[in-house]
């Protein structure tokens, strides 16, 4: 569906939907207008027909904010590999379909073959095709890859550009960023955020080393910086990297938390185990987030750095974490928050994360297998009854081809 056949974001009605907001809110209606909620109400009254409402009844079904998927590549990601070891980018659909509304883009392992021009203009391509999408300059390396010659320019001076990130720290893949480099930048994050509202954090890639969190650490005791600038991911890639991002979460860092595949007896904690065990200790619960590395290669190495096998993060694995832990005994309101508001406030995203009046229009009802049955993003029905209706530009002709 190119850009000029894409529907208005006219008036809709939900009406008859469970509304966890992401709290529990009971039996509600509420009113969509210019890709806003604009209403929300026990008692309904029909409108005026000349309004041209369209009317959705969801009879009773579990409505939640649109998730927040903070850690994708939009561009696709790997490369490790060799050049066939690309991975392709992933199109609307794949996230629309998943319960996913909003996206924050990044770079990776390879800030070279893809750059920031490249990232950028694939994010204004979904923005196009109605999905909410912000990204991150630079990428696993330092320097930096950026636009302007320094991401403190490339946060001012590009809207959709909200942080520095993916660093990569304790990786062999990474370029052993010092603690001064990483305190420059994060020096250059914080100040952007505060000229312009952003975020102004950097988006930290834990790998498996030894080192851990120590450079967060140290950041920390040697400068005058806000925790919150720093927010490391994949921090349940190694269970004992995950107690230090306990310890980090008390003193005010948030910590993302990946969904990618753990087999039995692996050193890692899964996403569900990860939320569990994070609420068991008793660490900040506005602090948890979780993401899915979407589009990302999740490559396995040998002793030698080889990749030696690899898979591919996927958008769908956040609302299946969803259902685990819903299936595990957490109710649906405690388990919302690291895919919804908590995302929001972390990136300072205020009218995402949460249905409230005035909010953006991005909601996703739930089947009774806690599956996407509807999915509307900034007040446009993607996905209707379990089926897409609004679809990239190109997938359908990759169906015909």
């Amino acid at each position: 569906m190119s850009l000029s056949t894409l529907p208005d974001a006219s008036l809709i009605a939900l009406r008859n939907a469970q509304v966890y907001a992401p709290e529990p809110m009971g039996l509600r209606h509420v009113l969509l207008g210019g890709g806003k909620v604009l209403w929300i109400g026990e008692t309904w009254q029909d409108l005026p027909a000349n309004l041209g409402v369209q009317v959705i009844d969801l009879e009773g079904r579990r409505l939640i904010p649109g998730l927040i998927d903070g850690h994708v590549h939009v561009t696709g990601g790997g490369g490790e590999a060799g050049f066939r070891t690309r991975v392709p980018a992933l199109p609307l659909s794949h996230f629309t379909s998943s319960g996913i509304t909003t996206v924050v883009g990044l770079l990776g392992t390879d800030d070279v073959a893809r750059g920031p021009r490249d990232l950028l203009a694939t994010i204004h391509g979904l923005r196009e095709e109605g999905l909410t999408a912000y990204g991150h300059c630079g990428g696993y390396h330092v320097p930096p890859a950026t636009l302007t010659g320094s991401v403190r320019g490339d946060l001012v001076f590009f809207e959709p550009l909200i942080g520095i990130g993916e660093l990569a720290i304790s990786d062999h893949r990474s370029s052993q960023p010092t603690l001064d480099e990483l305190l420059r930048l994060a020096s250059d994050a914080h100040v952007a955020g505060l000229m312009t509202g952003k975020a102004g954090i950097v988006h930290l890639h834990l790998g498996d080393g030894p080192r851990g969190l120590d450079l967060v650490r140290r950041a920390l005791e040697q400068s005058e910086l806000p925790a919150r600038v720093f927010q490391p991911t994949h921090v349940n890639r190694r269970r004992a990297l995950f107690d230090e991002a306990l310890v980090l979460a008390r003193r005010g860092v948030p910590v993302d938390v990946t969904a990618f595949p753990v087999e039995d007896g692996e050193d890692a904690w899964s996403a569900a185990d990860a939320f569990l065990r994070y609420h068991d200790d008793g660490a900040p619960a506005g602090r948890l987030t979780i993401s899915s590395d979407a589009g990302g290669c999740l490559p396995c190495f040998d002793a030698h750095g080889h990749v030696c096998g690899m898979d591919v993060g996927k958008p769908g694995a956040l609302l299946e974490t969803v259902s685990e832990l819903i299936a595990r005994g957490v109710p649906l309101e405690r388990a919302l928050p690291p895919f919804t508001a908590n995302v929001a406030t972390a990136l300072r995203l205020a009218r995402k994360g949460r249905i409230a009046v005035g909010g953006d229009a991005d909601l996703v009802c739930l089947d009774e297998h806690g599956g996407a049955w509807h999915v509307i993003a900034q007040g446009r029905v993607h996905r209707r009854e379990g089926r897409t209706v609004l679809a990239g530009t190109f997938e359908r002709l990759a169906d015909r081809a």
